[in-house]
């Protein structure tokens, strides 16, 4: 995996920006923060982060609700949502706040920024831990979700890769996600959550496999809750194998959401790091470009442990499981230690059950994606469709997406955490 060229998206008013989420507030600068101290950012290409335009939040989002966002510039405290901000859907779970459109903005930036970094052959893996809200739809906000940066970043990434492989880990359906593709053959949803009744969002049941001429190129792997370890590994070995032969995708983009980690306050189930780095690895082992996005974690210090473990996992290195000292090291008080103990409860999901979702997974890709059943666990030979990049010694020219003229600048700054005094070089996609 050393060999991997890894980018890691960052800024510093992405960080700021994510941190003023009413769900996760300050969050991103501890993620951050635990990342720098581990010395992850020196094996990595650090990218910084460009706000998204206009015209990149319309490849999602409706003009009617960005227009709304630009009418936030200043929320008090004790405003209320009128009938209006309800309409899309800025209420309860996703509270307008101050400077509402540039938020938005910024946030879908860090994965259009990622996205582009595959495009332009910078990296093959692209990380963004800023991104990764998979609720919002096409007119509002749901479920602590503004803007759904996964999709304006599949849609980024398109004008390249004509097949994508949608995969969500986080405890929740990534139902935002799903319904912008529920009628695509050319983006294949994959989601392994929670499904039980009363738990947000209320979708992806084994039967939800996509309509009309999108039918069978979404997959949902539901879990009744304390799901853990073992579970998720033999769940997610079985379907994405198979998906990933039948399907043969030209990249992947990966919700790596934290609230499936024991003892989230928002989850319900039960994984430790090992499941989520383990399932990781799989998805390297593909050596195709690879998005990686964040997403729910309302722990916020095993977020950040999945995280740094996550990076760590992909550019390979092995991490010291004393948490090293920075600003935010006192948040890790009760050991001080990386690791993440499971849980004690019992995990109700039956082999019995998960082998009859597997099958019935296995018999929607023969029925709908026509590969013929012998060749349904062998890894496909050309995993990477070739497109021709001409480089030149002051442009880069992908296909027309980009107008202008792009190139990387070395810069250097200095790394947030004043613990950390080593300078970090950042580059910058300048028009």
């Amino acid at each position: 995996m050393n060999e991997i060229k890894v980018a890691y998206i960052w800024e510093q008013n992405l960080i700021e920006y994510c941190d003023r989420l009413p769900a996760v507030l300050g969050r991103a600068s501890i993620v951050h923060s635990l990342i720098a101290a581990y010395g992850l950012l020196n094996h990595t290409k650090v990218i910084r982060s460009k706000s998204a335009s206009y015209t990149e939040l319309k490849l999602f989002h409706s003009d009617l609700y960005l227009d709304h966002l630009k009418t936030f510039t200043h929320v008090e405290d004790d405003y209320i949502s009128t009938a209006e901000d309800e309409q899309f859907g800025l209420c309860y779970d996703c509270p307008p706040v101050s400077d509402m459109y540039n938020m938005v903005s910024c946030l879908a930036g860090g994965s259009v920024t990622a996205a582009k970094s595959l495009l332009m052959n910078v990296a093959d893996v692209a990380i963004n831990w800023c991104g990764g809200w998979h609720h919002a739809h096409r007119f509002g906000a749901e479920g602590f979700c503004y803007v759904n940066d996964i999709v304006i970043a599949i849609e980024i990434l398109r004008k390249k890769f004509p097949k994508i492989l949608y995969i969500d880990l986080d405890v929740h359906h990534g139902n935002g996600v799903q319904d912008a593709y529920n009628l695509s053959k050319s983006v294949f949803t994959l989601s392994f959550h929670k499904y039980e009744p009363g738990f947000y969002p209320g979708s992806g049941n084994i039967e939800d496999i996509g309509t009309l001429n999108g039918k069978g190129y979404t997959c949902n792997f539901p879990f009744q809750g304390l799901y853990t370890d073992d579970t998720f590994l033999y769940a997610f070995d079985s379907a994405f194998n198979m998906i990933y032969a039948y399907f043969m995708p030209d990249a992947l983009v990966v919700q790596c959401g934290a609230d499936a980690l024991a003892r989230d306050p928002h989850g319900g189930a039960g994984l430790t790091l090992d499941g989520y780095c383990l399932c990781i690895q799989k998805i390297m082992k593909k050596r195709i470009p690879t998005l990686l996005l964040g997403g729910g974690g309302y722990n916020h210090t095993n977020a950040s442990k999945l995280w740094a473990s996550v990076t760590a996992t992909v550019v390979g290195v092995t991490l010291d499981d004393n948490i090293p000292e920075h600003s935010f090291w006192p948040k890790y008080r009760s050991d001080y230690t990386l690791k993440i103990q499971p849980l004690l409860t019992k995990d109700v999901n039956t082999k019995q059950y998960l082998d009859k979702c597997i099958d019935s997974i296995r018999e929607n890709l023969r029925k709908y994606l026509k590969q013929d059943d012998k060749d349904e666990h062998l890894e496909p030979d050309a995993k990477r469709r070739k497109i021709e990049i001409e480089e030149k010694a002051h442009e880069i020219k992908i296909h027309s997406i980009f107008k202008k003229k792009l190139v990387l600048k070395n810069d250097e700054i200095h790394k947030t955490d004043e613990k950390i005094k080593n300078p970090l070089d950042v580059y910058d996609f300048d028009d």
